[in-house]
């Protein structure tokens, strides 16, 4: 069956374990909501639908999941799996429907492929994993011929059943035709009270189809989230994940269990990266690049032979070749630094340009300005850009020097080869060429006496 596909995501859960008020699919892993991960799986197989059951806070859930390509169906009562389906399938018209769960974040597009392979009218496809330790999970009966005959939970197998290590997972996939008349067939007539999908098994097997086992490679893509227990068990692997990716793909980490990824990393040759290392959004490293511990980059490119000294923050800027940066930098969205600028410590930067072979090396805040090629700033400098009201220019050209403890009162130009004398408030344009004070004449007293105490 080569037609069209619906994938149902089941998302209305409230997640009383996570002992939170949140949504559970809100809750986040690598920086994403749960459900956030579901859905990019499952795009990834360019479905015609697909159709997320919300309940339990389910605006919540639509305001942080917003798509176009999404439709929604609310499920007001909780009443089990196989009734959030039942709500779903008046928003599905495709040919085949594959059911999955919003707070099972690592599914993958190639397992998820394999479980729509080969389904059609009287064949469903179930997800199975095998386990060491299956306690808990629905036990997988299989005949001679490989195909699954029933599912026996685990409070219902005898002896040799309980032998069995291939569990249950609960993702199916069927013909839209068949699962809407297997959903007709359930009962709720449990102790929960609820209607189960994973009932739709034996339905099918009843009226003579046939249930093809889709064994998963890996306990983690099917691993469900309940509590904060296991979330940061997932959260672990997941970046253990992709701490060995990029070793694979020739990047040296300090520690491979303390470096998180939150988004998108690419890298050149020969980068080193130390322990305690968080990248958000899209970043790019250049070759050659060392990162030093307890930094935090995000949505940031990073040139190549670029040095990123301990405990910087860096946040939406552009380093370019050669640059050193840090330790306890700030750069803030919009900073540019050209080649071979160096930005030391305590100094924070915001949408401004440093030019190539510039420096500003201590405690400094430079915001809103421009500053041109081989130019030092000097320890203590401020950029005053703001008057309360709006945000003012600071251009400073090339071979400036700008002694210690100087204040530049935007707007203002500082133009080439001018010098800015230390202690300096500097309110006017510097000339090019010239020496510029600001400051208030020195006046000793000689005759003064420090107070004392009395007795």
């Amino acid at each position: 069956m080569n037609g069209t596909l619906a994938i149902v995501i089941l998302a209305a859960g409230q997640g009383t374990r996570m002992r939170s008020s949140r949504p559970k699919v809100l809750h986040e892993l690598a920086g994403r909501p749960l459900l956030r991960h579901v859905i990019h799986a499952a795009s990834a197989l360019d479905p015609d639908e697909i159709v997320v059951v919300a309940g339990h806070g389910a605006d919540l859930v639509r305001d942080a999941i917003r798509s176009d390509h999404l439709r929604w169906a609310i499920q007001e009562e909780q009443l089990g799996t196989g009734h959030a389906v039942q709500v779903a399938m008046p928003a599905v018209t495709a040919d085949k429907v594959l059911i999955l769960y919003g707070d099972v974040p690592l599914i993958r597009a190639d397992l998820l492929k394999r479980a729509v392979a080969g389904v059609g009218p009287g064949r469903m496809n179930l997800v199975t994993i095998e386990l060491d330790d299956p306690t808990g999970y629905g036990r997988i009966v299989r005949g001679e011929a490989g195909e699954i005959l029933r599912i026996v939970e685990q409070k219902d197998a005898d002896e040799a059943t309980l032998a069995i290590t291939e569990g249950n997972t609960g993702i199916i996939c069927a013909s839209r035709e068949d699962l809407a008349g297997y959903l007709n067939r359930l009962k709720n007539d449990n102790a929960q009270g609820e209607y189960y999908l994973t009932d739709c098994i034996e339905c099918c097997i009843d009226q003579g189809g046939r249930v093809e086992g889709i064994l998963a490679e890996r306990i983690a893509e099917v691993a469900g989230v309940n509590n904060k227990q296991q979330l940061n068990e997932l959260e672990r692997g997941y970046q253990l994940e992709q701490a060995e990716r990029l070793m694979a793909e020739g990047v040296t980490l300090a520690d491979k269990h303390r470096f998180d990824l939150r988004g998108n990393l690419k890298t050149g040759q020969d980068v080193f990266i130390d322990f305690n290392c968080l990248f958000t959004g899209d970043v790019e490293l250049g070759s050659n690049v060392s990162i030093g511990p307890n930094c935090v980059i995000s949505d940031s490119i990073i040139g190549d032979n670029v040095t990123i000294l301990p405990n910087c923050v860096i946040e939406g800027a552009r380093i370019e070749a050669g640059c050193t940066v840090g330790p306890f930098a700030r750069l803030r969205p919009e900073a540019h630094l050209h080649d071979n600028a160096k930005v030391g410590n305590f100094v924070e930067i915001k949408k401004s340009e440093v030019g190539e072979g510039s420096k500003v090396n201590h405690l400094s805040y430079i915001g809103d300005t421009h500053i041109g090629q081989h130019t030092n700033i000097g320890a203590g400098t401020i950029t005053c850009n703001y008057d309360g009201v709006n945000k003012h220019q600071t251009t400073i050209g090339d071979d400036v020097f700008v002694g210690s403890n100087t204040a530049l009162v935007a707007p203002i130009v500082v133009e080439s080869g001018a010098t800015i004398g230390a202690g300096s408030t500097i309110t006017r344009d510097a000339p090019a060429n010239t020496l510029n004070l600001g400051r208030a004449k020195q006046v000793t007293i000689e005759t003064w006496k420090r107070p004392r105490k009395r007795d």
